[in-house]
Order: structure tokens, then sequence, then C-alpha cells
């Protein structure tokens, strides 16, 4: 098989990228072609090239909407398929799934589309959730297959009409084991807490950060991986709230297992997500999670087995599920070790490739007849 990827963005690292960088790596392991086209420069290429993974930077194609760059992008996209000439297409994210989808079509090449997290929830307004709405309906009679990295991603997709039942397959997300040394003791003490996640909007660091003030009595320290747009606004909510010195902000970390193998805990206090990495690789390093209930987190974190599920956006329940395991090691212990049995059975990179691949037969099997 030749496999073209295409992702939008070369400048921001985050869980689509690591996605398609490990997809495709484990495609070539596997004896087949694989090239990641991607839109601008930045560290995604310094990933993909550490990897192995073949990858052609595309000059036009980025992430705001504007009608004269985004048909400069269909061309060169178009171009650089025919060039390529791959058996399929895989295209990530909403840009880049729309633009490259229509390449795909206008070549006849088979398409296939994950989203990573749809722009037609409530994370927009009513107005522009219509537009992408649309958009997406559109966007998939182009496509012979979506794959949902989630059951939630998919059951959204249905209530919004954008594709048939059919055509709308889930592949949880999966992720690469790591050396035993790196497994996490989460009975140890003092508790050290780590959240991985980008400083932005819908990660919800202040209300991770206004729960962890109403527990200045307990003795925790936090550990946040990332970096973005509202990292100096949270330095100063920190100091503000008299945490400055039990709160490290370690930016960004391209592996963030070291970190998670000195945790006790993990957490994310997200408003929205679609079926984050981080969590994934907290289960993996057997971390109790403590998770906001939304997207499709509740599919690999179980209330009351492996973590703790909480409402966004509401700093006392997540401070009151943060109590609970900062005060009990052995919960922690037991809760750690379920996280670690639920990624070896559901959540390993293997498994992820294993599906995926199989779509890809499946699929060029159907447009060959």
């Amino acid at each position: 098989m030749k496999i073209a990827y295409l992702i939008t963005r070369a400048d921001a690292v985050g869980g689509a990228s690591i996605h398609v960088r490990d997809l495709a790596r484990a495609m070539i392991e596997r004896g087949h072609q694989a090239t990641v086209l991607l839109g601008g420069h930045g560290p995604v290429e310094e990933q993909l090239a550490a990897a192995g993974v073949p990858y052609l930077s595309l000059r036009w194609l980025e992430r705001p909407i504007d009608p004269l760059r985004d048909l400069r992008a269909l061309a060169e996209i178009v171009t650089t398929l025919r060039a390529l000439a791959p058996d399929l297409v895989s295209t990530h994210t909403a840009k880049a799934g729309w633009v490259g989808r229509a390449a795909a079509r206008r070549l006849s090449i088979p398409a296939i589309y994950t989203p990573h997290g749809w722009s037609i929830d409530q994370r927009v307004s009513p107005r522009l959730g219509a537009i992408f709405s649309l958009a997406e309906k559109v966007a998939a009679k182009w496509c012979a297959a979506i794959i949902c990295v989630c059951e939630d991603e998919k059951r959204l997709a249905l209530s919004k009409g954008v594709a048939a039942a059919g055509k709308l397959l889930v592949v949880h997300n999966g992720v690469g084991d790591i050396a035993r040394e790196l497994r996490a003791r989460p009975a140890q003490a003092p508790v050290r807490i780590c959240s991985v996640a980008r400083f932005a909007s819908p990660k919800d660091h202040r209300t991770l950060l206004t729960a962890l003030a109403a527990l200045r009595s307990q003795p925790w320290e936090l550990d946040l991986v990332g970096d973005g747009p509202l990292e100096a606004e949270m330095r100063g909510l920190a100091a503000e709230l008299g945490l400055a010195g039990r709160v490290r902000f370690l930016g960004y970390v391209a592996d963030p297992a070291p970190v998670l193998a000195r945790a006790q805990l993990f957490v994310l206090a997200s408003r929205s997500e679609a079926f984050p990495r981080s969590v994934l690789e907290a289960l993996r390093a057997g971390l109790p999670v403590v998770a906001s209930a939304v997207g499709g987190i509740s599919e690999a974190v179980t209330d009351g087995g492996n973590g703790l599920l909480v409402p966004a956006g509401n700093p006392a329940p997540l401070a009151a599920a943060l109590k609970r395991l900062l005060g009990d090691a052995q919960l922690r212990e037991s809760m750690g070790a379920a996280a670690r049995a639920a990624y070896e059975r559901r959540f390993r990179l293997e498994r992820m490739v294993d599906s995926t691949a199989a779509i890809y037969v499946t699929l060029l099997g159907r447009t060959a007849k």
C-alpha cells in the first residue's frame, strides 16, 4: 500500500500530529509506503524526521479559513498527490480533512477522514456550528469512511447528520508501551499530581488551580506539562492563589513519560475533549486519573474503577475527587493497577494500527471492485 497522510499544522505538536506520526511509522514498519503532507514548518517536522517518516511541507495549507489561500492549498495538494500517486489518502483534522478530501475526490483517490474532535459541538457558536456541520456533510460524501477516535465522536456526528452510521467507524487511539521503570508508583507520598495539557481555554487550567487552592492543607505538588497562549495568565493565577511554590510549569515536553513516572495521580480538567492521548499515557503509566466527564474520556476512565470522573468547569467536585485520592494511598494503588490493565487490554498502539490497517485493506478491496 502507498498511503498519503495529510494534517493541517506543522507548527504545533498535539495528539493528532502524534497520532499521524505513529500510524505512518507503523505502516512503514509493516512494509507499506507512507508520506505525511503538512501545512507550513515547525516541530512536527522534527518529530516525523526523528521517527523516519517521509514528509512534505505545503506552502498554502493553514488552520484559519481563508478562501484564497484555501484554493491555493487545494491546487497544491492536488499537484502533490498526483506526483505521489498514493493508493489511499488519510486526512486528519478539520481543515486538512476538508481540503484533502476535495483534492482526493478530484483525482479519484479513495480517502479517509479522522476529525480528532468535531468543530460542530458546544465549543463553537450555534451559527458557526451550523456552517461547520454543513461543510462536514458535504465533505463526508467525498470519502469512503470517517474514522472516529471514540464512540462519543461517532454519536455527535450521527446527531448532526454528518454521515450515515455505516460510514462512521470507531478506532480508539492507542499509544506505544513504555519501559517497566517508567511505570508510576501511585501509593507513594507525598503525592505529586501531573497534568499534561496545552495552556488553552478548552483545557481549563483555571478550574484545576482553583480546586487545588481549596486543598492547601493537603500535602501535594503539581507538575503542569505543556505550553500555550494562556501559560502566563495561569502562572499569575497560581501566584494569586498562593500556590506558586507548589506548582511547576514544565513547558512543552516531547515525551512526558518520565514526568508521569514520578507522579502518583493524573488530572485533566478540560471543558471539551475528543479522546485525549494524555489520559491514555496516564493509564499506561499506571496512574489513577481524575478527569472531566467530557467527550470520550469515560470510554477510557471508569468512574470508581481506574479513576474518578467529575463535571467540567466546577472546582468543588474536582477538589473533592482529588482530596479523596490524596488521602488514600491504597485507593490510588488499586486504581493505578486498574489503569494499567485498561491500557494493556484496550489502548495499545498495536491494537489501533491493526484496526486501522484492516480498514485500509477493506476500503481498497471495495474500491478495486
